[in-house]
């Protein structure tokens, strides 16, 4: 097959062809609270040992992301594994989702796990997020890896910010959605090897949007939080510096975000890591798991 070259639903096998431990994980219910969102309960996966490290996932995906990338890193670190509020199985109030909100409840979900201090690794959504974070929190992380985060205002998300702020754009997106939550989640994600995917990954990322304040979240998330006026105010943050060691990696093709992006953020924070991996996607964790721990891993570790 092609790259990004998606497979017809109907083809999809029930599990993936690679194995994985993310349903084997312990898994505990970790309640945070904060100004904004409240009380929330979210399942928090933990294991390995050593030092903590935290992974964030992205839009429309859940802890469930990181399913390959769990084994290499426990044997390093302490893993803690959250679902996002409005996102997986967490909570989902009925509130703004703007990207500050989100970057401080990332912040008192650390302090909920008591790792204030940890070194985390960001994907996509989340990786925006927790650069986020450590522009308001410099103290919640000790290091950051961004793994191909948006961040830099482009024309589809002008786009798609017009189209959200139609009247009815809500309700619309629901009824595209609510057609088939599954073949939806299959839709838009997408992998250099399209062949991962099975229809265990659509349940997972189709689970909230099944319910209505699933989908009121996701849509309030991709309004708001990918607010290209949002992103215009970060990078004029980042120029007065990045506050904590910071590797960005970006897949040299992404049908999502492109590689250039990683190109911005590296030309506003001069000191960070920019690693550029070929054949793999926007979810490298995924699709080049091996070669994502080989680059990640060693920066993870460094000493202060």
């Amino acid at each position: 097959m092609r790259p990004f070259q998606q497979l017809p639903f109907a083809r999809l096998p029930t599990h993936p062809r690679r194995p994985h431990g993310f349903f084997d994980a312990p898994v505990t219910a970790l309640t945070v609270t904060d100004d904004h969102f409240g009380t929330v309960t979210t399942p928090c996966r933990i294991l390995g040992s050593g030092p903590p490290l935290l992974l964030i996932h992205g839009l429309m995906t859940s802890g469930y992301s990181w399913r390959y990338a769990i084994a290499p890193l426990s044997a390093h670190f302490t893993l803690y594994i959250p679902d996002l509020v409005g996102s997986g199985e967490a909570d989902m109030p009925d509130v703004s989702y703007a990207p500050d909100h989100l970057a401080d409840w990332i912040g008192a979900a650390v302090d909920a796990l008591s790792i204030r201090g940890c070194a985390a690794v960001g994907n996509s959504m989340g990786g925006y997020l927790t650069m986020r974070l450590a522009l308001r929190q410099p103290s919640a992380m000790a290091r950051l890896v961004n793994l191909h985060a948006p961040g830099v205002p482009m024309p589809r998300l002008y786009a798609l910010h017009a189209a959200l702020s139609i009247p009815g754009s809500e309700a619309m997106l629901r009824r595209l959605i609510a057609r088939s939550p599954e073949q939806w989640a299959h839709r838009n994600v997408h992998y250099y090897d399209e062949t991962l995917k099975s229809l265990e990954e659509a349940s997972e990322y189709s689970r909230p949007l099944k319910r209505r304040e699933g989908i009121r979240a996701f849509y309030r998330t991709l309004k708001e939080t990918m607010n290209p006026a949002e992103m215009t105010g970060f990078l004029s943050a980042l120029q007065a510096g990045f506050p904590i060691p910071l590797q960005l990696v970006y897949a040299e093709q992404d049908p999502l975000v492109p590689p250039l992006v990683g190109d911005r953020l590296a030309a506003l924070c001069p000191d960070a890591d920019l690693v550029r991996l070929p054949e793999a996607s926007h979810f490298a964790h995924v699709d080049a798991t091996d070669r994502f721990i080989e680059t990640a891993l060693p920066f993870l570790q460094k000493q202060p």
